[in-house]
């Protein structure tokens, strides 16, 4: 399975510009494995489909190496080098780039194939490379930390593959950059959406000093225009009351005085009539009195 070449940014660690220099080597993927191989006994069947599997195999005829695996599983639906043979041929045939739940893909049922295989495989050397195979998966994905813990899983069950110690560091290196990496978009991120907090709330700031500038300005007018008002009120108010006279006493007031003066002035001169009467009346009587 050919995988994505190596590119690693620019850093000052010496073990990982070490792992860069070395990054040359490519992914392999783990070889079928071979009906004569070690294991439980198989029939006949199966023995013969397997080798023939492997020498489609081995000329690139992947799609024909399937068939004759599968051809070996229906033989015997439990052997584990017919299932591990079969995800070699359907990763040759696959994909990692695909989605990932895409059943149709050969990446996708041989991904399956080596989970089982990784997990519940008797023979341990097929645990080991069901492990790498996955780890190779993974990498390709870009999930280098899944990548990591199946390289290690693979050399637990087999210490001397050297190609999987060689890929764990890999993998080990571009989980490192890629961790770098989100710690950045991280801070990146958190700067963007510093700055557009900022920018938001100066905006905010800006329209609520508009709005109480605008609001100051329309409770001043107003103001203003109830102070007119008021003003124009005790205007007509003033137009309305009756003008006074010098010495503080309006006309009205100045009438009443004055009626007041010409009752009391006639009354003064009523009397003194009544007293001239009543005078000649005596004057009368005492001349016309016999002596």
């Amino acid at each position: 399975m050919k995988l994505p070449s190596i590119k690693i940014r620019k850093t000052s660690s010496n073990l990982l510009m070490m792992v860069i220099m070395t990054a040359v080597m490519a992914l392999g993927t783990a070889t079928p494995a071979m009906a004569a191989d070690k294991g439980p006994k198989m029939n006949k069947q199966e023995r013969v489909c397997l080798r023939n599997g492997n020498k489609l195999y081995e000329k690139k005829r992947y799609a024909e190496a399937e068939v004759e695996y599968r051809k070996a599983l229906q033989a015997n639906p439990a052997s584990e080098k017919a299932q591990f043979n079969l995800a070699t041929a359907l990763m040759r045939q696959g994909s990692v780039t695909s989605q990932e739940n895409d059943d149709k893909n050969p990446m996708k049922q041989a991904e399956g194939l080596l989970t089982n295989l990784a997990k519940s495989a008797q023979d341990k050397q097929l645990r080991g490379k069901a492990s790498y195979d996955l780890g190779n998966i993974a990498y390709g994905r870009q999930q280098y930390g899944q990548a990591v813990e199946f390289y290690k899983q693979a050399l637990r069950c087999n210490p001397d593959d050297d190609q999987a110690r060689h890929n764990l560091r890999l993998a080990q290196l571009k989980k490192q950059q890629q961790d770098q990496n989100k710690d950045q978009n991280n801070k990146d991120q958190n700067k963007d959406q510093n700055k557009d907090q900022n920018k938001d709330n100066k905006d905010q700031n800006k329209d609520q000093n508009k709005d109480n500038q605008d609001q100051n300005k329309d409770q001043n007018k107003d103001n203003q225009d109830k102070q007119n008002q008021n003003q124009n009120q005790n205007q007509n108010q003033d137009q309305q009351q009756p003008k006074q006279q010098q010495g503080g006493m309006s006309q009205q007031n100045a009438e009443q005085v004055l009626k007041a003066m010409q009752d009391r002035e006639r009354a003064t001169q009523q009397r003194i009539n009544a007293q001239q009467a009543q005078q000649q009346r005596h004057e009368r009587q005492r001349t016309n009195r016999k002596w």
